[in-house]
């Protein structure tokens, strides 16, 4: 009687699990054809009303249609209608340009361009070696005013002065340009493929060397280790990263050049939408840099070179100098192709920095200010590493950081020796009135 009793209420539980499973699965499923349904709906929405557009344009517009742009521009509309205020849309061209980018491959003459504060012109800050550049004179410092007959006054910004520049291997651009001493030039350069340098380095003293990382490819890593091994050969004590106007979005170039430097330690978690982390990087810790280091940054560091200086500051220890970075801490897919050659990419989620800090609209606080003043904004990129105040700045930290250098020490020697020469000047004069005061009685 007990077994078939145990065999009924079996059955029983059974059939009510059966029932409860199904229930929970119509109404899941009830869920998801609500959804598709109105997904389907709003598309059809969506779909319907570019339709309508499109026909009206067509049938009464006066002037003809570039379908390519007029694709591009539907494109890039949807991406910036997506509200994923990273999101981007990369015409064909774009895309491939940025590829070359990324690989540290570039196609133009060979010469980095900003919008200059006092003039407007296009301002050469950087000239890469066998360039077409380098090969006609050009040097940093003197402006280019015109781009095949474009005034670069009346270009907007640095982006759009350097795009300007680039194009296909094998073409020409007009070029007028004033050197550093005012004279000026005409030129038809060729444009060409050039390794693009994104590591410029020097010892700014005796103890204290200077490393301006531009940008982040896929050479810079080995480009870093071979700047900080002759750097540390001559004998410097402490390390300057400037990181100062760097945007790289090339995350992987940047992780390489940070598991070169720092020590064994996470350098980065991503947190998606589904509230789901994963680990992105972690750094060996086979290799780092055993020199104090600080990174100089201002409110144009950004993206990848934003992780490189929170990474530095929480596995390393380093000190952050200038001003607050930009805030961007979100991760970008890599972007897709299509099947018209362009791409797209989006936002897929929040980084956090190895301590699991967030920087994203906030930005990385930095340890010691350094503002410049409106003058010095204007003399920017006439700075030396010698003369720039910022980098002044950041060398002192980096010199404290190691505790002292020659040169500090030489500065104080320097100070004391003049102490001593003082004293000892101010014991002869104290002699010399003492003398006198006795000729002056002996005379009396």
């Amino acid at each position: 009687m007990n077994k078939k009793v145990s065999l009924s209420l079996l059955v029983t539980v059974v059939i009510l699990a059966m029932t409860v499973t199904f229930s929970m699965t119509m109404v899941t499923a009830m869920r998801i054809f609500d959804k598709t349904v109105s997904s389907v709906k709003e598309k059809e929405s969506m779909y319907q009303k570019l339709s309508e557009i499109d026909r009206y344009v067509r049938d009464n517009g006066y002037y003809p249609i570039d379908e390519k742009n007029l694709n591009d521009m539907l494109a890039s509309g949807y991406i910036l209608g997506s509200g994923d205020r990273y999101a981007h849309y990369y015409t064909a061209e774009a895309y491939n340009e940025l590829l070359r980018v990324q690989n540290g491959t570039l196609i133009g003459i060979g010469v980095k361009v900003v919008k200059d504060v006092s003039t407007g012109y296009a301002k050469v800050i950087y000239v890469d070696d066998a360039t077409p550049a380098q090969e006609r004179g050009m040097t940093k410092g003197c402006y280019i005013t015109t781009i095949d007959g474009t005034d670069t006054k009346g270009v907007p910004t640095s982006e759009a002065l350097q795009k300007l520049l680039r194009g296909e291997n094998g073409t020409a651009v007009e070029l007028t340009w004033l050197s550093t001493t005012a004279e000026e030039h005409t030129d038809t350069i060729t444009r060409r493929g050039y390794v693009e340098n994104t590591v410029e380095y020097a010892p700014i003293s005796e103890t204290c060397g200077y490393v301006r990382i531009w940008d982040f490819a896929e050479k810079t890593a080995s480009d870093l280790d071979y700047a900080l091994t002759q750097l540390k050969s001559s004998g410097v004590q402490s390390i300057i990263f400037d990181l100062r106007d760097n945007t790289s979005t090339n995350m992987e170039a940047a992780i390489e050049a940070i598991d070169l430097i720092c020590p064994a330690g996470t350098i980065a978690t991503a947190v998606y939408r589904n509230e789901d982390t994963q680990l992105l990087a972690y750094s060996a810790g086979e290799t780092s840099l055993d020199l104090p280091f600080v990174c100089l940054v201002n409110a144009n560091t950004a993206n990848s070179a934003e992780l490189f200086a929170a990474s530095a500051r929480v596995l390393a220890g380093a000190k952050l100098v200038g001003v607050n970075t930009a805030g961007k801490g979100t991760i970008q897919s890599a972007p897709k192709m299509l099947s018209d050659g362009s791409a797209v990419a989006l936002t897929t989620a929040v980084l956090l920095a190895g301590d699991g800090s967030t920087y994203e609209g906030l930005g990385l606080a930095v340890d010691v200010e350094r503002t410049l003043s409106n003058d010095e904004i204007v003399l920017y990129y006439d700075y030396t590493p010698e003369t720039d105040p910022q980098i002044q700045k950041a060398a002192k930290v980096a010199i404290d950081m190691a505790g002292g250098s020659t040169v500090a020490q030489e500065s104080t020697n320097n100070e004391g020796a003049e102490a001593e020469n003082g004293e000892e000047n101010a014991d002869a004069e104290n002699a010399d009135e003492d003398a006198n005061v006795s000729s002056s009685k002996a005379a009396q």
